[in-house]
């Protein structure tokens, strides 16, 4: 497996930008793709904000910056982007019909070497990778929101993926700053499965009265040092993500994650979380950019 130099990433959303960004900072050439100009346009926008302040903060020297952005290229077009990339990384939104269309698009255009990484948060990696021509080379490489900041890397292993891509996507993770954690392909992995768990209970919680939003935070924050209490992670989050993976694993898992009815209802209402400045808690206009 060669080494990693070239990387695309599809998709200019949240975690999309973020990964690009941390990508470039760590001396990769990178190409953020995305359905439309004006998608990838609000990606790049994103990263520019973000590099800025790192900048303001002493935290990211001006040149480093300059050089970040200089790494960044951007298209409309995956597949051809992909033609040239060392490492491709999935970061569209949680459906699976989707993922399988754009990895088929991309498997046929990319070369015999690349590594194929998803960032999907709960779905079949090994699923994903029965779309390409080559499942060996397929991984999942699940990060954190946000990307700049967060840590850890999750690599998922395939039913079929090969220790030489486990061992390039390690390596990968060291290099652009993230410790990485490896397991297998399980509904939920290792961390959306306690995460969502964690949010479930929050919210029943809730729902049946036992504290306020603040005080059920404030236990997990200041009892168990958790730096963001479980509701207010969850309006991170976007509590129609969570919603998705909570429907998700109920099917593949069992009743202990049925989505709570006040989740529901809640989505059902517009209340998505701190991406529309409202879900378990307010957020004022200028927090949700």
């Amino acid at each position: 497996m060669s080494e990693i130099a070239k990387v695309v990433v599809v998709g200019a959303g949240t975690m999309g930008h973020g990964i690009a960004q941390v990508c470039a900072q760590s001396g990769l050439r990178v190409t953020l793709t995305d359905v439309s100009e004006a998608a990838v346009g609000k990606g790049v926008s994103a990263i520019d904000k973000s590099l800025e302040r790192l900048v303001q903060k002493g935290k990211l020297a001006a040149e480093a910056r300059d050089r970040a952005r200089a790494a960044l290229a951007t298209s409309t077009d995956p597949a051809g982007a992909s033609a040239d990339a060392d490492l491709v990384i999935e970061a569209v939104p949680e459906n699976m019909a989707l993922k399988l269309d754009l990895f088929r698009a991309i498997s046929g255009r990319a070369p015999a070497h690349t590594i194929f990484g998803t960032n999907t948060s709960s779905l079949s990696v090994t699923e994903i990778a029965g779309a390409t021509n080559d499942p060996a080379r397929v991984i999942g490489l699940h990060f954190f929101n946000p990307v700049p900041v967060m840590e850890l890397l999750e690599i998922v292993r395939g039913l079929g993926t090969s220790d030489a891509t486990t061992d390039a996507a390690r390596a990968f993770a060291s290099r652009i700053g993230k410790r990485p954690i490896v397991v297998k392909d399980s509904p939920g992995f290792a961390t959306s499965r306690l995460g969502v768990i964690l949010g479930c209970e929050a919210i029943r919680m809730l729902e049946t009265g036992v504290a306020s939003a603040e005080d059920i935070d404030a236990a997990m924050e200041l009892g168990y040092r958790h730096p963001m209490g479980p509701l207010r992670l969850t309006d991170l989050v976007g509590l129609d993500v969570r919603l998705a993976i909570l429907e998700h694993l109920h099917r593949e898992l069992g009743e202990q994650f049925r989505p709570p009815a006040l989740l529901r209802q809640m989505v059902r209402a517009g209340r998505l979380g701190k991406k529309v400045g409202r879900g378990f808690y307010e957020y004022p206009s200028d927090a949700t950019k």
